[in-house]
């Protein structure tokens, strides 16, 4: 099976500071952000996000790690954080990849239950093929492909990169 890169080590770092200064500028009277990434690409974007942030901004990031059973997003959602440390406060929901939506929408729904002052979501990039309606508030890249193929975002030390099989 051939994989095409769509995004380097170096692309995916401008994706990435992007998507800060627009998490930045979304939230301009907040004192503290919570990123919430859903485990396990989500988080680690999620904490990239957050270093770029902390360079940027005088915001207090307080991340969150999202655990969601992808193949059974019925099943009970966790945080790494409690709720209580999230109520009332501005929320980005970070995963790699938006592909049918279903895990984002299950995430959003898991933070409805207590009030919030903000909600947006960001993802490195978006498939377009959505069965629920929900969007990315931030993304790095659109990418119209056939449901057949897959998009892959690797992190690994010096050699981030995102591909298509």
């Amino acid at each position: 099976m051939s994989q095409n890169i769509i995004l380097n080590h170096l692309e995916i770092g401008h994706k990435i500071k992007r998507i800060a200064y627009q998490i930045y500028e979304t939230f301009p009277d907040e004192e503290e952000i919570i990123l919430a990434g859903i485990a396990n690409n989500g988080y680690i974007l999620a904490d990239k996000i957050s270093v770029v942030l902390n360079t940027i901004s005088d915001l207090k990031i307080t991340l969150c790690e999202v655990k969601i059973d992808k193949s059974n997003p019925f099943s009970q959602i966790t945080t790494s954080i409690p709720s209580e440390t999230y109520a009332n406060k501005g929320i980005v929901l970070i995963d790699d990849v938006l592909n049918s939506g279903t895990t984002l929408i299950y995430g959003v729904k898991h933070f409805l239950n207590v009030p919030l002052k903000k909600f947006k979501t960001a993802v490195l990039v978006d498939r377009n093929h959505k069965k629920f309606p929900v969007k990315a508030d931030f993304k790095g890249i659109s990418l119209s492909t056939s449901s057949k193929e897959h998009v892959h975002v690797v992190f690994e030390n010096g050699n981030d990169h995102a591909y298509l099989v």
